[in-house]
């Protein structure tokens, strides 16, 4: 029987639905090849290292973000840009530590970065505050995501459980504030943690505008 034919594409495919299910730990190229029926010296045919392939699989990542415009207006860009990011590392958590440590990015990867900065760029931002707000809105997403992923509680209810019985009930009892937060947010019907993804990326863009348009001053030179 003749080898079977494959693609880089089709290797890059492979191993992101391995990293889906078992996480990057799971991730080998030996893994990769038996998901693929093929032997692993094939796969570096199309991919020279393991190296290589985690740089592959995360542009594919990046490709799944809407990138913001350079028209329109930067808040709405930016908001649009941030939910679709968060969509696709909710789909691919192994992701999430490798998006900005690769060292020779891909054409996906610096696209989005490049039309980041345009979108920044043509609204009008000085250098520096086009450095500062996209540090920090990434920081925000990538820091959500993050919590979501690791919360000890999936729902609302599941939240509520944890408050209302267990080591943390009998704790709040010590600490008022927190008993005061579980009462009013934590316990209210319908709460949900991921719902503050949106009012919190608002706040972000509330600063950066309020910074933009000279409502609030950038700090003097050895201020923090």
């Amino acid at each position: 029987m003749p080898p079977r034919k494959i693609t880089r594409d089709a290797v890059v495919t492979a191993a992101i639905d391995l990293a889906d299910r078992e996480g990057i730990e799971g991730l080998s190229m030996r893994a990769v090849a038996k998901l693929l029926g093929v032997e692993a010296m094939s796969l570096y045919h199309h991919v020279a290292s393991k190296d290589a392939l985690l740089d592959a699989m995360v542009d594919r990542v990046y490709s799944q973000i809407e990138a913001p415009a350079a028209d329109g207006d930067w808040r709405d860009n930016l908001r649009l840009r941030s939910e679709s990011a968060r969509t696709a590392l909710r789909r691919h958590a192994w992701a999430l530590p490798l998006m900005e440590s690769r060292r020779t990015p891909g054409p996906a990867t610096l696209a989005y970065h490049d039309a980041n900065v345009a979108c920044l760029r043509a609204a009008g931002f000085s250098p520096e505050l086009v450095a500062h707000a996209y540090a920090v809105v990434d920081a925000f997403v990538y820091g959500f995501v993050l919590q979501e992923a690791t919360l000890p509680f999936g729902s609302g209810d599941e939240a509520a459980d944890m408050v209302r019985s267990g080591p943390m009930a009998d704790g709040l009892a010590d600490y008022p504030n927190m008993a005061w937060f579980a009462e009013q947010v934590g316990l209210v019907p319908g709460y949900s943690f991921d719902r503050e993804f949106g009012p919190g990326l608002e706040l972000v863009l509330d600063g950066i505008e309020a910074r933009h348009t000279g409502r609030i001053e950038p700090p003097r030179q050895g201020e923090v």
